[in-house]
């Protein structure tokens, strides 16, 4: 009888020591879960000091544009010219916008691959796809290549600002406005310069 009940007991132990190896109470190591790359979202080209200089029919900062280069005149572009290109540059872009119009930033002006060197465009460019020094004019906010002369609303001043752009590369896109002339910038301008102008109607 004694016998008996030993085994009992070593038979009971034995399934209590099973039962508790099957009922770990450890949790399982959690997963390692990696987050998926968020793409970056488009930048505009940030403002990079430089000696880029630039100069506007020898107008100072916050002058005037002359009645002739705005439809007051004869809508004639400005002479536009540039100096002191840092080292690494392959070609210019400069860009004329009003950011006061009514409907938001309009593009008056779009130059692009101007050859890095020092030099100037003269007043009266004509609305070529390539001007005489091989750089090459882009589409304006109205859809038009080339020089589209400031025209503020009767009344009003709005601030017409050239921007000069030294780039690391030529640019090639298949249509040249300012939403694909600004996504060439980006992560490839060396330096920037710009000077703001005026015009009231």
């Amino acid at each position: 009888m004694h016998n008996h009940r030993v085994m009992i007991s070593a038979v009971i132990l034995l399934i209590y020591v099973i039962s508790a190896g099957c009922t770990s109470t450890t949790p399982p190591p959690a997963a390692i879960v990696t987050p998926a790359p968020v793409p970056a979202a488009y930048q505009p080209p940030s403002s990079v000091p430089s000696g880029l200089t630039i100069g506007v029919d020898s107008l100072g900062a916050g002058s005037v544009l002359p009645d002739a280069c705005t439809c007051k005149g004869a809508s004639e572009s400005p002479e536009v010219a540039w100096d002191s290109i840092p080292p690494g540059t392959k070609s210019l872009v400069l860009i004329l916008d009003d950011p006061d119009a009514s409907a938001g930033r309009f593009t008056h002006w779009i130059v692009f691959n101007i050859p890095p060197v020092p030099g100037k465009l003269e007043r009266g460019q004509p609305n070529a796809k390539v001007l005489a020094n091989g750089a090459q004019q882009g589409d304006t906010s109205a859809g038009s290549r080339g020089f589209y002369p400031p025209c503020p609303p009767v009344g009003t001043t709005h601030r017409y600002v050239f921007r000069l752009y030294a780039v690391d590369m030529d640019i090639t896109q298949p249509t040249a406005d300012r939403d694909s002339i600004d996504w060439a910038l980006t992560g490839h301008t060396i330096a920037e310069t710009k000077l703001t102008t005026t015009f009231t109607r």
